[in-house]
């Protein structure tokens, strides 16, 4: 089948901003040209894009869809007052009260809100203590019923013990196999791990072997909070990066998340062992963490929400507010560089070196924007545009591999208010759990994680 998507103007590349007026040529889920549409078969499909703008689908590089039920959640303890009560309070209360159908409609919104923003692709770090088996594969086939890319990780810590720390090596382990057997197309794996702060010796040495041996690579938080820093040099007299490094779990494929409290010893290793980094602006403003170097890390800089939905337009308008306030952003072309690293990113976990692109061979991940603009729209200008007047409220279509998975703002491949319906019996289920889960007792100072 042949896909047309027909006179837009057509965003080929956002770093560099490439810009045209032409046709999308769509055939077996990758772009055939770029360029005036052949005459199309009874069997073919065409979407109008005058007057829209279409441009490559966003990447997510770092987020924990098992949050997506929680907004608004009931919270009856003391407020917390610094990163770890958040986390002991919050998060690790949820993680411990999600089972197999709460795994799934978390990924179902949070995929749905990704491909309504215009977000094609997700990493994803995920936490089910008690549900840990099998819990990427609920995830991937979830996603892959919409139709979003993703690349998945479950998050190993011995927070919850060495038994779970175990249990959640074996699932990375095991669903890499899966995904190298071929029978998730959408999806690819990586090797979650939590922070430096919650993992023994022994499973940080299991963890990286594992992406060694499946070469995927290690997702990890690094340094979001003082904290972990703290915890390190106290135990083992090192910084965290020295630490990954002494485990040989830094290379090319190692995704650090957060990295708010690197020294520039430590991101001169990182930088070294030629990994990304993953910078979360909105959430370490929420959590009040500090301030990410971010201007010291390098090229290999990508975009995550940390769990924030999937909104790759607000993210990375306020990365960009934030860089400017910090001398790290000297104009809007850099926010449309660390996502273009974040397409980059995928790429590589995905084998498409063009994905990001909107070229002929490149993987048919595309939106298209119902964006009526003011002003005029050029190579220039669209940084601009990008910044201070796009928003996911344009997107309109959205393809994925080929396949158009979001139609006039409506999901395609799964009923869209079904989807809310279930979601919201499912978190009221979920919530009911959390009034038995009390504070989780997780304390770097007093565990033995040596």
């Amino acid at each position: 089948m042949t896909l047309v998507l027909a006179g837009g103007t057509v965003v080929t590349s956002i770093d560099p901003v490439r810009i045209e007026a032409a046709d999308v040529v769509v055939r077996d889920g990758r772009v055939l040209r770029v360029g005036p549409a052949p005459d199309l078969g009874p069997a073919d499909g065409r979407i109008d894009c005058h007057d829209c703008l279409v441009i490559p689908g966003n990447v997510c590089a770092h987020t924990h869809l098992y949050s997506s039920l929680a907004r608004g959640m009931p919270y009856h303890l003391e407020p917390p007052r610094a990163f770890l009560e958040i986390l002991r309070r919050v998060w690790w209360r949820l993680d411990r009260g999600l089972d197999e159908a709460s795994v799934r409609a978390s990924a179902l919104v949070g995929g749905m809100e990704a491909l309504l923003s215009g977000t094609t692709t997700l990493f994803d770090h995920h936490a089910s203590p008690n549900a840990i088996d099998g819990s990427l594969d609920v995830i991937a086939e979830a996603l892959a019923t919409l139709g979003i890319r993703s690349v998945l990780a479950y998050e190993v810590s011995d927070r919850d013990g060495v038994e779970r720390a175990a249990g959640g090596v074996a699932e990375n382990r095991r669903f890499a196999a899966r995904v190298e057997a071929g029978s998730l197309p959408l999806a690819r794996a990586m090797v979650g791990a939590h922070a430096s702060f919650t993992l023994s010796e022994a499973t940080l040495a299991a963890c990286a072997d594992v992406a060694r041996s499946t070469g995927t690579g290690l997702h990890v938080h690094v340094a979001e909070d003082a904290a972990d820093e703290e915890d390190c040099r106290a135990r083992f007299g090192i910084a965290v990066v020295e630490r990954l490094a002494g485990a040989d779990a830094l290379d090319e494929r190692t995704l650090l998340a957060h990295g708010v409290h690197l020294s520039e010893a430590e991101i001169a290793i990182a930088r070294g062992a030629g990994v990304s980094f993953a910078h979360n602006a909105r959430s370490n403003m929420n959590n009040a963490v500090g301030r990410a170097p971010v201007r010291r890390f390098g090229e290999r800089v990508a975009l995550g929400t940390d769990g924030i939905g999937a909104d790759m337009f607000e993210e990375s308008r306020v990365a960009y507010f934030r860089g400017r306030e910090d001398g790290a952003a000297a104009d809007p072309r850099w926010a449309l560089t660390r996502l273009a690293e974040g397409a980059r990113l995928a790429g590589r976990a995905f084998g498409e070196p063009l994905l990001g692109r909107i070229e002929a061979g490149a993987p048919a991940d595309l939106v298209v924007l119902d964006h009526e603009a003011p002003a005029p729209v050029d190579e220039a200008s669209f940084p601009g545009h990008w910044i201070f007047g796009l928003s996911a409220r344009a997107v309109r279509d959205v393809v994925v591999g080929g396949d158009v998975v979001v139609r006039d703002r409506q999901l395609e491949l799964v009923g869209q208010d079904w989807l809310t319906d279930h979601a919201r019996a499912e978190a009221s289920r979920l919530w009911a759990r959390l009034d038995g889960i009390a504070e989780h007792p997780f304390d770097p100072r007093t565990a033995a994680v040596r």
